[in-house]
Parts: C-alpha cells; sequence; structure tokens
C-alpha cells in the first residue's frame, strides 16, 4: 500500500507541476506574442484558466494526501496522541465523502453544460480535428472538457483521503 500511495502522490505532483509550468509556458507566450506582434492567440486567454484548475484539484489531493493542509492545530494539539489520530481518521472519511459529493457535484455540472463550445477553444480544437483527421479531438473545445476538472479533482481528493486513512489505520494499529 506505501508504494501504491507513492506513486499517487508522485502522479499527483507531476501533474499538479505539469498543469502549472503549461499555465505559466501559455501565458508568457501569449504576453510575448500579445507585445511583439500585437495580437494574442485565440485560446491563449481561456486555456491557461481551465489548466489552472486542473492544477489546484491535483495539488489539492497532493496537499490532503502529504497532510499539508490548513488545520486549527492549536486546538487539536491539545488533545493526546491517540484521541488526535482517532479525530484525524473521522476527518479522513468526512474528506471521502466531501470528495465523492465534489466528484458528483462536478459530474452532474459538466453534464448539463458540458456540451457548450468553449468560446476561446472551439476554433482550434476544430481545425486540430481537421488537421489530424481525429474527431475525437473535438471535445479539447467543448466546456465539458473543462469544467471535468471539479469531479476529477473530487475523486482525486477521495482517493488520497482513501489512502490516507489507511496510513493512520496501519499507525494507529502500530502503536
Amino acid at each position: 500500500m506505501d508504494r501504491l500511495s507513492r506513486i499517487y502522490r508522485q502522479c499527483l505532483g507531476f501533474g499538479a507541476g505539469l498543469s502549472m509550468a503549461l499555465v505559466f509556458t501559455i501565458i508568457f507566450l501569449n504576453s510575448t506574442r500579445r507585445y511583439l506582434v500585437g495580437q494574442s492567440v485565440p485560446w491563449g486567454e481561456e486555456l491557461p484558466i481551465y489548466l489552472t484548475i486542473y492544477g489546484v484539484m491535483l495539488a489539492l489531493a497532493l496537499g490532503y494526501l502529504n497532510d499539508q493542509h490548513i488545520r486549527f492545530s492549536i486546538f487539536v494539539d491539545l488533545l493526546s496522541e491517540r484521541v488526535r489520530q482517532r479525530l484525524y481518521a473521522a476527518v479522513d472519511v468526512l474528506t471521502i465523502v466531501s470528495g465523492l459529493t465534489l466528484a458528483y457535484a462536478g459530474h452532474v455540472f459538466a453534464l448539463r453544460r458540458g456540451g457548450l463550445d468553449s468560446s476561446g477553444l472551439k476554433s482550434t480544437a476544430d481545425r486540430l480535428a481537421n488537421a489530424t483527421g481525429i474527431t475525437a479531438l473535438e471535445w479539447v473545445g467543448k466546456l465539458g472538457t473543462w469544467q471535468y476538472a471539479i469531479a476529477i479533482g473530487g475523486a482525486l481528493l477521495a482517493v488520497a483521503a482513501l489512502f490516507k486513512l489507511i496510513e493512520r489505520i496501519k499507525t494507529m494499529g502500530a502503536n
């Protein structure tokens, strides 16, 4: 289980880092083009926003898995170690439920408006699909692709909390 958790951490970290690197690169190139040529790329304003949301959701799960999230430790630190570990395990269970709820809500949200075109990405997605002959690439220009970040992030958080819960139970059993 430890190995699986470590691989999950690495994947989350890589995904979050890649997302932020892409955001930086797109904004840098778009800004440079705007000042040199006087024109932005059509997808250069919208895509970084969507990539940031995916990056935040990946980092949220990673932060939880690494136990680096915000908590009111001033009150928790007053508890005994045993009570504190049980409280953390209860929070893990609540986080699993919250993550699954977020995944479901994100799924419903993406279904409602997911078929709508993303104004800044539609033409680029169509050109990409036509150039490659892969019509499935049209999904890049749909809002659902990007709105699914909430559903995916909720699922990732639930899995991270499950890994953390298993880790805590193993630690409590060892003590």
